[in-house]
């Protein structure tokens, strides 16, 4: 089986869970009590998303750049 890499972004919520997502699968997102927990679904969120935009003939991503923007410390 082929595997592939997706970005993802995670950060801890006000009630102490995780928040995984991944930015260039719109809509596809997961949780978990522990960042391990949350890596893991998002693992299979992205799986079941990808299945689904693929049964639907739509772009299995999104574009996704970055943009480099001035920070003032």
């Amino acid at each position: 089986m082929k595997t592939q890499r997706f970005p993802i972004t995670i950060y801890q919520d006000e009630g102490g869970w995780y928040v995984v997502e991944c930015p260039v699968i719109p809509g596809c997102m997961s949780q978990g009590e522990t960042k391990e927990e949350a890596l893991q679904n998002i693992q299979e969120a992205i799986q079941l998303c990808l299945e689904v935009r693929r049964e639907k003939n739509m772009p299995l991503t999104i574009e996704s750049q970055e943009v480099e923007v001035p920070v003032y410390a």
